[in-house]
């Protein structure tokens, strides 16, 4: 059965998308079957995996708001072993549609039960808001990972993103836990930086992933290729993080199933 994580955080510009990306391609490439979820109406997980968005027929939006099974929606990746569901801009109207749907908070849920035992992994690229969209991705998944920038106000609305999860977890999803906090976007250069690392450990203790993703332009580049970063410079620093962290998921997942 798969492990299903969404990565999450209302903030926006914390390398969310970057991170859904490069994991999706660095646990597929440890031989894993990946589904990658866009649930962002930006859609750049899709772009960035080379998918040309005016060309998806079938995506996010048909999945939750047609009732279309992910197996119609998903397309193939250049990254052997890893799928998408692909975003387009239909979804930036689902919020509202939801609205008035039955069952709107566990659509999601009930759309990824029929492919939980066809994959390994299933990550869900979050929009950065706390809407329905995100609150389909708590009710659906195991486990969060909480990218976060270590840059001043790092831990802005954190409380409100914890005070939601607990919210979810009474109601709604009681198995739902934070898997990794993972610390992005870091320049090691400066002071602050190092103290909001510091900051971030004491907060979430053990949750924290001891490997920290630097400031790296091939990272902010590779999107605009359309390739995760192993394919457009696998030797830069963000790629070894990367793949660092992937390996630690993998191993996350293996301890939460056994």
């Amino acid at each position: 059965m798969a492990n299903v994580f969404a990565i999450v955080n209302q903030k926006g510009g914390v390398g969310k998308t970057t991170t859904a990306i490069n994991l999706a391609t660095y646990i597929a490439m440890e031989g894993q079957r990946v589904l990658l979820f866009d649930l962002d109406p930006q859609g750049n997980a899709t772009s960035g995996l080379g998918i040309d968005r005016s060309q998806v027929e079938l995506s996010t939006y048909d999945v939750l708001i047609e009732g279309r099974s992910i197996g119609d929606c998903q397309v193939a990746t250049q990254v052997e072993g890893l799928s998408l569901v692909p975003a387009t801009l239909d979804l930036a109207g689902a919020e509202l549609q939801l609205m008035s749907m039955l069952s709107r908070e566990t659509l999601l849920r009930h759309a990824l039960e029929a492919v939980r035992g066809i994959f390994d992994v299933v990550l869900i690229d979050a929009p950065p808001s706390l809407g329905l969209l995100t609150l389909n991705a708590l009710v659906a998944v195991d486990a969060l990972l909480i990218p976060m920038q270590t840059e001043y106000y790092a831990l802005e609305g954190v409380s409100q993103l914890l005070r939601t999860v607990e919210l979810v977890k009474r109601q709604l999803n009681p198995s739902l836990e934070i898997g990794r906090v993972l610390l992005t976007m870091h320049d090691e250069r400066t002071r602050l930086a190092r103290q909001v690392v510091e900051e971030i450990r004491n907060y979430f203790g053990e949750s924290v992933s001891p490997f920290i993703v630097p400031r790296n332009i091939r990272l902010t580049e590779a999107p605009s290729h359309g390739l995760p970063i192993a394919l457009y410079d696998p030797k830069s620093r963000g790629a070894i993080a990367y793949q660092s962290i992937a390996k630690e998921i993998i191993e996350y997942g293996k301890a939460r199933t056994r």
